[in-house]
């Protein structure tokens, strides 16, 4: 079956598990090993959940980052090569500057880190890179946004936040369109400051944090079936203003109830972004 027919035949909503966390007193923290390490370890009580899923691509042009918290967008790319480390830096990390500036109005864009995952074993092994993530989570929290700004422009931090900035995330497929744990992601205004729970987040050099997602019944999940290597997620995983607008956006792999028995492991890049205002 071809990418358009598949298109055509999925279907408006589905019925996954979407594994929330219970804050229980249970320490919650997620270790990870330096480059090169696929040592991950976490901490939390587990809380799956079955959600009712929408297919964001009929609404796709009606997202807006600072209301729904993320775009889905056409995006073309010149990397030939997303294993190539030097060919993603030297050619991807511009595109996404420029695609950010576009999306979501900011004057300047800096890229600081990119992370390759895979739900295939011997290929993850291969090539050292990461698993994908099934627990729903946003990226930063209201200490750890300001604080990866201080880590990553230290000398011009105190100045740039005095104004506006966000960090936004761009994901997509590396080489073929999603088949299995695609990337699903809630509307921004469905998800409560309550459902928020802080997780440590803890790697040998520096010690952050992330929000995990406690179950909320409110929650409006989406996923863009069969997304390919030239369509791009963006979206918010911290927004400095507190004007009503968007600031986080809580997202997950998950099993796809849909997928194949055949189909291919998914292989995906997410890149990290300041944005300033």
């Amino acid at each position: 079956m071809s990418v358009v027919a598949e298109l055509d035949t999925a279907p408006e909503t589905i019925e996954p598990i979407v594994n929330y966390i219970v804050s229980d007193g249970t320490e919650i923290y997620t270790y990870t090993g330096g480059p090169g390490s696929l040592d991950i370890k976490s901490g939390g009580t587990p809380d799956p959940r079955k959600v009712v899923m929408h297919n964001g691509r009929p609404h796709a042009g009606d997202f807006d980052l600072d209301v729904d918290g993320f775009r889905f967008v056409r995006h073309d790319t010149k990397v030939q090569n997303f294993l190539d480390e030097a060919e993603v830096r030297r050619v991807y990390y511009p595109e996404i500057e420029a695609l950010i500036k576009m999306q979501s109005g900011a004057k300047r864009v800096v890229v600081f880190d990119h992370t390759l995952r895979t739900a295939d074993d011997a290929f993850r092994e291969q090539h050292k890179i990461r698993e994908v993530v099934r627990r729903a989570h946003n990226d930063y929290t209201e200490w750890s946004g300001p604080q990866r700004l201080r880590d990553i422009l230290p000398d011009e931090a105190d100045e740039l936040i005095k104004r506006r900035f966000a960090i936004i995330q761009v994901w997509r497929p590396i080489r073929y369109p999603v088949e299995t744990h695609p990337l699903a992601i809630a509307d921004a205004r469905s998800v409560s400051p309550a459902d928020f729970v802080i997780s440590e987040r803890r790697y040998p050099d520096r010690i952050g944090q992330t929000y995990v997602i406690g179950y909320n019944p409110a929650h409006k999940w989406f996923w863009f079936p069969h997304q390919a290597r030239n369509e791009a997620l963006v979206f918010k995983v911290y927004d400095s203003a507190k004007d009503g607008r968007a600031r986080w956006t809580a997202h997950t792999a998950f099993d796809d109830p849909t997928s194949p028995p055949n189909a291919r492991p998914r292989e995906s890049i997410e890149i990290r972004t300041l944005a300033f205002f």
